[in-house]
């Protein structure tokens, strides 16, 4: 059987940059350019040359290996000729091999911010396509809020796709810029574009804002669109675009679509999806969202009990699709509700051999629960529960052995005058019988804290200098202003990317966060000595 062929076009770097705390630099748009590369994108949109610095210098040259290169930008405005249009000549002239032009399709829409009649729209669309098939690109249109347009006036949102495609767009792309149409009456309305457009020359873009851009994207493929627009993560405007990371699994893996169409993405790039979605959010400086579909660390993660023996014994019984065909793993999560099958899945996970009769199971079990009733979470903290169950078995070193600390928290004027407020930290501990004392100031207690407690391990310092502290979580598990304190700490491996979690509880948040920082610094060790 024949499959038809789909289309991804990733508008991560424009409708991406439009998402609230991002902002692109040069540099980042070619490693993200890189990273569409290697998973199979077939366009890659890199923003609107001359819109702004940044943009114009990225579309100075390809950026692309595989992927087509794609500018985006307004159509004409009406009233001028192409050859005056500065935004128009701006596209053509970059070294993007598609254009993309933004069309009103709405008339309410071309009245108030165009100011222009229907017809000089219609004008602006053909003449903006022809002019870029004459100049030898590959042009499609992006019709702008068609389905809110198609709601309120049918016959002229539909002769807005059908002069984009009669003036010879590649692709005419329907979009949901509000975000607020529904499966069901989305897939209505593709349905009737598809008798003046034929779909092998449709697309979809969908918003977020009723968390059906994924939901909606797939309705418009059934309803005969071939091309899908979307970004990394599902960032943009809002609520974000339609996630691709989650989209390229669903096409790939699940039978409805696989059995009718193909990507230009393999099953080799396919295995790296998870790894690719989580080297985005370290561009962005994002934490991965651990419950995301896929490649979340939690997606394939199992913590009751009676699921974790089924799914050790047959994974199907608890997974839709297998982890490792997206790059991900299988979690067996450890906490209070576990079981022995948790605990021995877990342990076969981080590589600790121990027969399933060792009476240090039931120890370490109960350590667990006892734990986790005081408020500790271990399904959250893997590197903490690592050195629970090592410990607890025998296998961790005392690297270091901390006397005590002593934080100060000191709200002054500086020599310039300006109310600052100081945190220095002081800790004592013993290395190889040395006791060793070392002071630090940081940004804050747990920073000050940190700092001292790395300043001088001994021989061990070299292990630890490639360590830091890349996210900091506080929980109050109950109420009052003596309340018990969870923090939860990552840190990561600055030369492997290496992440791990750990975690404190207590009813002071500073001692709460010395236990996780602790933890976090001897994980570093075991890993380094082993």
């Amino acid at each position: 059987m024949t499959r038809d062929r789909l289309y991804l076009f990733d508008t991560t770097l424009r409708d991406g940059a439009q998402t609230a705390g991002i902002d692109f630099s040069v540099e980042e748009k070619i490693v993200i350019a890189e990273l569409l590369d290697r998973l199979g994108i077939d366009y890659v949109e890199g923003g609107y040359p001359g819109a702004n610095p940044t943009d114009t210098a990225f579309f100075a040259e390809k950026r692309t290996r595989k992927a087509t290169f794609t500018a985006f930008g307004m159509t004409k405005r009406a009233g001028r000729s192409l050859a005056n249009d500065p935004g128009v000549q701006l596209l053509l002239d970059s070294a993007a091999e598609a254009i993309c032009f933004v069309a009103k399709s709405w008339d309410y829409h071309v009245k108030v911010a165009l100011g222009c009649s229907n017809e000089e729209n219609v004008v602006s669309i053909r003449e903006s396509v022809e002019a870029a098939v004459a100049a030898g690109r590959e042009a499609m249109v992006d019709c702008e809020h068609f389905f809110d347009g198609y709601k309120a006036n049918p016959e002229y949102a539909l002769e807005c796709a059908r002069t984009a495609y009669a003036a010879g767009a590649r692709w005419v792309v329907l979009c949901d810029t509000n975000g607020g149409t529904l499966p069901g009456e989305l897939r209505e309305i593709v349905g009737a574009v598809t008798k003046v457009v034929p779909g092998a020359h449709l697309g979809i873009h969908a918003h977020d804002d009723t968390g059906h851009a994924v939901a909606n994207s797939l309705a418009a493929v059934e309803a005969g669109v071939r091309q899908i627009q979307g970004t990394l993560n599902g960032i943009g405007e809002r609520c974000g675009n339609a996630n691709l990371i989650t989209l390229i699994p669903t096409l790939m893996l699940k039978p409805a679509y696989r059995a009718r169409f193909e990507l230009g993405v393999s099953g080799e790039a396919l295995a790296e999806i998870t790894s690719i979605s989580r080297a985005f959010d370290e561009i962005i400086n994002r934490s991965p969202d651990r419950h995301a579909p896929y490649v979340g660390e939690n997606a394939f993660a199992t913590k009751a009990g009676i699921h974790a023996s089924a799914i050790l014994k047959e994974p199907q019984t608890y997974e839709h699709v297998p982890p490792e065909t997206v790059g991900n793993r299988r979690r067996v999560l450890v906490s209070d509700q576990a079981g022995k099958s948790n605990l021995l899945g877990e342990l076969q996970r981080l590589g600790i051999a121990v027969d399933k009769a060792d009476p240090r199971l039931d120890a370490l079990l109960a350590d667990v629960k006892e734990r986790e009733a005081q408020g500790y979470a271990y399904e959250a903290a893997d590197a903490s529960f690592e050195l629970l169950a090592r410990r607890r078995l025998g296998e961790v070193p005392q690297f270091f052995d901390v006397k005590s600390f002593r934080v100060m928290v000191e709200r002054r004027h500086n020599a310039l005058g300006e109310l600052v407020t100081v945190s220095e930290a002081v800790v004592k501990l013993e290395v190889d019988g040395e006791l060793l004392m070392s002071v630090a100031e940081g940004n804050g207690p747990v920073n000050a804290l940190d700092k001292a407690l790395r300043k001088d391990l001994g021989r061990y310092q070299d292990a630890i200098d490639a360590m830091e502290l890349i996210d900091f979580k506080v929980r109050i598990l109950n109420g009052g202003t003596d309340a018990v304190t969870r923090v939860l700490v990552e840190s990561q491996n600055r030369r492997t990317h290496k992440r791990w979690f750990t975690i404190g509880v207590s009813g002071n948040i500073v001692d709460a966060s010395f236990q996780a920082l602790i933890d976090s610094h001897t994980y570093t060790l075991l890993k380094a000595t082993r």
